[in-house]
């Protein structure tokens, strides 16, 4: 894969744009997904579970941030023990629900620059 497919795919999926255009926006508000482009009319969920990656993806980088996180903080003695776990165990609810649409966003470009 070259550097500049890796570029756009990373750009269209933190801008939450389509990745045929690069213009559509993938989401209405909030949550809630088009179905198909708005500039382009490219198909977002092309089957029933499409998006089932995304959550591989959403897990995979909540659980990247937060051992990490927890044995680096960890290190610092001053900090109880209970007071770290109850803080990661915190971000590792709120992570992902922040996250959610970027995961979406990515898997939907990753998929669609190994299809097209």
């Amino acid at each position: 894969m070259k550097f500049e497919n890796v570029r756009k795919i990373l750009r269209n999926s933190f801008k939450l744009v389509c990745p045929e255009c690069g213009i559509g926006k993938l989401f209405e508000k909030g949550f809630k997904m088009y179905s198909h482009c708005p500039k382009c009319g490219l198909k977002y969920e092309r089957e029933q579970g499409y998006f089932i990656g995304a959550m591989y993806i959403n897990y995979g980088a909540t659980v990247l941030l937060i051992f990490p996180g927890y044995f680096f903080v960890s290190l610092f003695p001053i900090i109880p023990n209970i007071l770290n776990i109850g803080f990661w165990c915190l971000i590792s609810g709120l992570f992902p629900t922040f996250f959610y649409r970027y995961s979406k966003s990515l898997w939907l470009n990753i998929d669609y620059s190994i299809d097209h």
